[in-house]
């Protein structure tokens, strides 16, 4: 399927056109994915990445500092994203109906085009609980919320951005036992960077849980990875990870030896983004596992600091 839609964007989507062609790629010699052109992920940032020509339902934007161009992914059927992100959460987490969501995300509330805020939005709704939602700054509230679950045996998932979990956990110490908490990354200048390894450490003192969970996402991407502790990843069917090197951004491994695990920037192919680019050259640092797994290491230290941005692990 990837390389049906590989030529279908070719033909249909006048950027990626151009950048094969650049390549001086012939699309009619790509038999395999590891042979598809990956679109580096800075072009969201200076063009309008559409296959065909459509009046976008909604533009989803990225975070970013004033002044500092962002990435736009004009979406042309929301619908389409929100089938990718359902279908993920029950593959992972069931049913939104089984769970108390809770959002913790300040900071992204006021951006109307976050495709993060979209989400975590649609997964409260279709969750329907009493004490779901988002939560700003308000942690006494949430505290509440929480020992109100806790004590009724009430699963909850609380999906928050990195720097209000550490500030939450740090004025508020418990032992959950019926919570999963969620990092979606972002530090951003609110507080000292630390590696992912050093904030789940905390939150899981803090906190009393065993692992903490995490969200592989962007706003050029429609489909999500989930991880559900010491920050391995794992794709839904539509979605597939590879690995590049860092010297050779042609030379692009799907599959590790068995010895090891291969290294490099991760270029993510998801089959959702059917209206824009399949293919995308991220410039995340990564390992990819024999089972096709996948850790994220870090940003390459060339590329522009991004809203949600990964910390760097000691790993």
């Amino acid at each position: 399927m990837a390389l049906e839609i590989f030529r279908l964007q070719y033909k249909y989507n006048k950027i990626y056109n151009s950048y094969v062609d650049a390549l001086k790629v012939d699309p009619l010699k790509v038999d395999t994915i590891e042979n598809i052109p990956f679109l580096p992920i800075q072009f969201f940032k200076s063009n309008l990445v559409t296959t065909s020509n459509f009046d976008p339902e909604i533009i989803f934007e990225s975070s970013g500092t004033t002044g500092e161009n962002t990435s736009r992914h004009l979406v042309k059927k929301i619908s389409v994203y929100k089938e990718s992100f359902m279908e993920s959460f029950k593959l992972f987490y069931g049913r939104p109906a089984d769970w108390c969501i809770i959002g913790l995300l300040p900071g992204y509330l006021e951006r109307q085009n976050s495709s993060l805020i979209t989400m975590v939005d649609h997964l409260i709704k279709m969750s329907n609980h009493p004490h779901g939602g988002f939560y700003l700054h308000d942690y006494e509230k949430l505290y509440q919320a929480l020992v109100h679950n806790e004590i009724r045996n009430q699963r909850v998932l609380l999906i928050g951005v990195t720097f209000a979990l550490l500030d939450f956990a740090e004025r508020y110490s418990m032992k959950l036992n019926h919570t999963t908490v969620m990092e979606t990354g972002g530090m951003k200048g609110r507080r000292e960077e630390i590696t992912r390894d050093e904030v789940h450490s905390f939150l899981q003192q803090k906190l009393g849980l065993q692992n903490i969970h995490s969200e592989y996402g962007m706003t050029e991407l429609l489909s999500q990875a989930y991880s559900n502790g010491k920050g391995m990843y794992r794709c839904p069917p539509w979605m597939k990870v590879l690995v590049r090197e860092e010297n050779d951004p042609f030379e692009i491994t799907a599959l590790p030896s068995i010895i090891k695990p291969s290294a490099g920037l991760i270029n993510v192919i998801d089959l959702a983004n059917l209206y824009s680019c399949c293919f995308i050259a991220t410039d995340d640092v990564g390992k990819l596992y024999l089972d096709s797994s996948f850790e994220v290491l870090g940003r390459r230290d060339i590329s522009d600091m991004r809203g949600c941005s990964l910390l760097v692990s000691s790993n």
